[in-house]
């Protein structure tokens, strides 16, 4: 089987000994090495400290993780030989208290954010441990694993772990277009556990949904598209599985944050595996907002949840030519995360 490499290191065999700036150990290498686990206690503390390329000794790290905005181009990468052998992990939800008075909210909630542009992760787990049986005091629930809002952000061999709110990708403001691309990942909750206004793609990664035992059971996606934007939310070659009875998930909802009537939320769902958990009708209204009016299709998908219905739009063949991978992440500076894999 043919090894992926991820910044010119093999995924088959990574190291501590074998990273320096993203590049394996030469005897001129000058780019200093950082390694969490060894050189710094915690994630943060090596983003602090400057860490361009960031190697994660196997291990759970606990903790708020922030990428800011003045500091574009870091990566983080473990060095474990699966994504499940590094976890960073922090415990907040949206109605924890905050020390600094109130909660936190769904932002503060989030484990790690990503403001700064062109950060990469690769080969770990991020997730958000907050306990919901354990803290039925707290009815806000939201409990984000990673709040993207940066542009040109990407993903590969990432587990993203939560319940309510896992994976926030998101822009800075809503008519900002941030692009964010996932290939080979797995993303894991119950209700709308990927949402946001940022143009997300989603290429050959699995969409758990939980069972929480009610009906319905939960929501994959709650996108927030701004009208201004093309481009939402596309999963492309992508398996959408659960454990929960057939017919009690929904593919979506359209979130209106603050009740935005711009925000005409985009999800596309193409030639990917939909098992049972997704019923007929595929869509939800959010509220007084209805599924009809937000931007919601698919494309060529199969399994047991992907059968027809006058219930889900259909992309048509001179529709999805332009719905693609490329269409989503391109824009005008020609990014192709998805060729350099």
């Amino acid at each position: 089987m043919r090894r992926r490499t991820f910044l010119g290191v093999s995924t088959g065999a990574i190291t501590a000994a074998s990273l320096i700036g993203g590049r394996p150990v030469s005897a001129t290498a000058r780019r200093p090495r950082v390694v969490v686990g060894r050189d710094f206690a915690t994630v943060q503390e090596a983003v602090d400290a400057g860490g361009a390329v960031i190697g994660v000794l196997p291990g759970t790290y606990r903790g708020k993780v922030v990428i800011p905005s003045d500091r574009p181009g870091v990566s983080i990468v473990g060095l474990g030989r699966r994504p499940e052998d590094v976890v960073i992990a922090d415990d907040r939800a949206n109605g924890t208290p905050n020390p600094a008075g109130g909660t936190w909210g769904t932002t503060g909630s989030a484990s790690v954010t990503v403001d700064g542009a062109g950060f990469r992760a690769h080969n770990l787990t991020f997730a958000n441990l907050f306990d919901e049986a354990a803290h039925p005091e707290i009815t806000n629930r939201q409990a984000v694993a990673v709040l993207t809002r940066a542009d040109r952000v990407s993903f590969t061999r990432v587990r993203f772990l939560g319940n309510q709110d896992t994976l926030y990708a998101n822009s800075s403001a809503a008519t900002t277009v941030a692009r964010a691309y996932f290939r080979d990942c797995y993303v894991e909750g119950d209700v709308d556990f990927i949402f946001g206004r940022a143009t997300a793609v989603f290429d050959r990664c699995r969409v758990h949904s939980l069972n929480r035992g009610s009906s319905p059971n939960g929501y994959v996606t709650a996108p927030s598209t701004d009208t201004s934007n093309a481009h939402g939310f596309l999963f492309a070659r992508c398996a959408f599985t659960s454990d929960a009875p057939a017919g009690t998930v929904f593919l979506g909802r359209p979130w209106h944050p603050s009740q935005d009537p711009n925000a005409i939320g985009q999800t596309i769902i193409r030639e990917s595996r939909i098992d049972a958990h997704i019923g007929s009708t595929a869509w939800s209204d959010f509220g007084t907002w209805s599924w009809r009016e937000a931007r919601f299709a698919e494309y060529r998908n199969v399994g047991p949840g992907a059968a027809p219905s006058p219930d889900r739009p259909k992309l048509t063949p001179a529709d999805a030519a332009l719905q693609t991978v490329p269409a989503f992440l391109r824009g005008t500076d020609n990014w192709a995360p998805d060729r350099s894999l």
